[in-house]
């Protein structure tokens, strides 16, 4: 072994675990067909959606991405005129549950689907994968609360009420860069009652694609830390999926989270969707969140499988080099850990009681 092997491979294990707070996986597998356990290549990975995708095991392991958040976002319905149907909506998502389910099933033990914090605590210590299963827009859901007390029992605990379209519930970001997040009204009655039943039942409401007006309402409603598992800041980059200082003092305020999305367009000061972008990009964002809401409430959610990254990250293998970019800014090993895993499990404990 050479010395700059040497060195990666030191660098790599002196740094902490990752939990992350997204990804689109289970989409890129069901749309290519892909295996969650064999590699992609890099000639699969030279575009969003490629068959290669982001995220596999074989990456994680190199990456030491321990686990995150794996969404379920159901498509656009190619035959519906205007808003999608429950029952469409339903299927789909059963569908992506069910592979993620298999898949963890498949693993020979590799690969754990989650309830508690304390699983994914056990799963960390134990070198498993901890599969988080996570809908990405409340479609799937009846507006009397029936669906997700059936998701919630297959083993759903986070929940995004909107992605950019509207719903029965509420309105999701739907401007391009540049704008504010304030996109149009908050959520309706039945979003704010599917918000009362997640804090009934313990589930983790996201905010990251709800615009401003549903985002206090949920502030207002929530009894529950606010939590943005894959956002950045808007003062940095006026993308309209980007929090407000007022957000992230709304956060702060509630002891939650934002997880730190690696989408170039979301980073950048141009909106702009260049790969090109650096590591020290990243930091810019994370130190800025640092320094609004703590750093206990700082984590990663990558979008891995649904966005454009920075070129040096590439995928899951390269997540050790955001770590050490935080080392070598003068991150202490505590800090960097918590923003790497301990902060998710904290808040997670917080919203689900265990």
């Amino acid at each position: 072994m050479n010395l700059a092997s040497w060195r990666k491979m030191m660098s790599a294990e002196s740094l902490p675990p990752i939990f992350d707070g997204h990804n689109d996986t289970v989409l890129s597998m069901l749309n290519h067909g892909r295996s969650f356990f064999e590699r992609g290549t890099p000639e699969m990975d030279k575009h969003v959606g490629g068959m290669g995708g982001h995220l596999d095991l074989p990456r994680a392991k190199e990456g030491n991405f321990a686990g995150g958040f794996f969404a379920v976002y159901v498509p656009n319905d190619p035959q519906a005129d205007g808003m999608m149907s429950t029952a469409y909506a339903q299927n789909f998502a059963l569908t992506a549950l069910g592979m993620l389910m298999k898949t963890a099933e498949d693993s020979d033990g590799e690969v754990q689907v989650v309830r508690t914090a304390a699983e994914i605590e056990q799963c960390i210590a134990d070198g498993k994968l901890a599969m988080l299963l996570h809908l990405e827009g409340a479609e799937p859901l009846d507006a009397d609360g029936r669906a997700l007390e059936v998701f919630y029992a297959a083993g759903v605990r986070s929940l995004g009420i909107t992605h950019s379209r509207p719903n029965i519930f509420g309105h999701g970001v739907d401007k391009p860069f540049p704008h504010s997040p304030d996109t149009g009204p908050g959520l309706t009655d039945a979003g704010k009652e599917l918000v009362r039943q997640c804090n009934e039942l313990g589930i983790v409401i996201d905010l990251s694609h709800l615009n401003e007006k549903g985002f206090w309402d949920v502030a207002e409603l929530s009894e529950h830390p606010l939590v943005a598992t894959h956002s950045n800041v808007h003062t940095l980059s006026q993308h309209p999926r980007n929090l407000t200082d007022e957000q992230l003092d709304a956060i702060r305020d509630s002891n939650g989270i934002v997880g730190l999305n690696f989408a170039v367009s979301f980073l950048r000061e141009d909106g702009a969707r260049d790969a090109d972008t650096p590591i020290e990009t990243m930091v810019r964002h994370i130190e800025y969140l640092a320094d609004t809401v703590g750093i206990d409430r700082v984590a990663l959610g990558s979008d891995f499988d649904g966005t454009i990254v920075p070129r040096e990250i590439g995928d899951a293998s390269g997540l050790p080099k955001l770590l050490q970019a935080l080392k070598d800014r003068g991150y202490d090993d505590e800090h960097i850990e918590k923003i790497a895993w301990r902060n998710w499990v904290r808040v997670l404990r917080a919203t689900w009681g265990e």
